[in-house]
């Protein structure tokens, strides 16, 4: 699993597409909160899934769902928020997987400033 790497962008704005990095097979994870993004591009001619994990419980033992975002084939770009409902506890980061397999898709991890 590959820790991607946040960007901030600035109030002057920020060029991500330079930022993109090819999806890890094995799955990636991200820092979490208010403003942050994942950012997906698929080149590929087939969909791709892009899965985050949520570690949440509810009633002590009913797991919350998985988010699961279908992204088009060969679209431009998918954003993705990463709120803290994805933050692991054990870890503070987002889990990402890709079940559909990570041919042709690139990944960046965005948050907006706040001033």
């Amino acid at each position: 699993m590959a820790a991607l790497t946040t960007s901030v962008v600035p109030l002057t704005g920020l060029r991500f597409d330079t930022l993109l990095v090819a999806a890890t097979s094995g799955g990636d994870d991200c820092a979490t909160g208010a403003g942050v993004l994942l950012v997906v591009q698929n080149t590929d001619a087939a969909t791709k899934d892009v899965t985050l994990a949520t570690p949440e419980v509810v009633d002590g033992d009913l797991d919350v769902a998985d988010r699961t975002v279908t992204v088009a084939a060969t679209t431009g770009l998918t954003v993705i928020p990463v709120t803290d409902r994805y933050r692991d506890p054990s870890t503070g980061r987002a889990a990402i997987t890709y079940p559909g397999g990570v041919t042709g898709v690139k990944v960046c991890v965005v948050r907006t400033a706040t001033s």
